[in-house]
């Protein structure tokens, strides 16, 4: 708690800083400006900002991360390999989008497409070729899918009974 409270009060040098990001171990999937957080199991994060900030992006690619299994026939991923809920306010989730991320993520880490491998996941994501999606471990790719699960609530009723719904069910698990 005290950590959190040093966080926010923000009166520290860059030689600090960089000494305290030295000393931590950020896991992979946490993507800034979320890694200055201290995220844990259970924890809850809203995402505000305009339109074109990128906040569904930032939370394709975190949960893609969390999706991805730590290793797979050999091959390291790098993931970490945990169920994602996400929960849909407004009706704006692109499963699509999700799912090309994700093969595309697995065709690089499968070293399938050295030419994905030199340009960036963005680049590569707006170029993505659907012939290419043959080459992907489509069991792999279905138990990365069986991972996340995806919620739409349609008005703030819907969007309370799920949380109460869902905080019940995994506390009694």
């Amino acid at each position: 708690m005290e950590e959190v409270k040093e966080w926010i009060k923000g009166d520290e040098s860059a030689r600090e800083m960089l000494g305290r990001q030295q000393q931590k171990q950020i896991p992979s999937f946490v993507l800034p400006p979320l890694h200055r957080i201290p995220l844990r199991l259970g924890n809850v994060v809203e995402i505000l900002g305009p339109s074109p900030s990128a906040k569904s992006q930032l939370l394709l690619h975190a949960a893609v991360n969390c999706i991805l299994p730590k290793e797979w026939n050999g091959v390291c991923y790098g993931g970490l390999e945990q169920l994602v809920m996400f929960l849909d306010l407004d009706g704006g989730f692109d499963i699509l989008r999700l799912s090309r991320l994700l093969k595309l993520r697995i065709s690089q880490a499968s070293g399938s497409s050295n030419e994905d491998n030199q340009h960036s996941i963005a680049n590569n994501l707006l170029n993505y070729d659907v012939k290419k999606e043959s080459s992907i471990n489509e069991e792999l790719f279905a138990s990365c899918m069986r991972r996340f699960l995806y919620i739409r609530c349609y008005d703030t009723f819907e969007f309370l009974a799920t949380l109460k719904v869902r905080s019940f069910s995994y506390t009694n698990a």
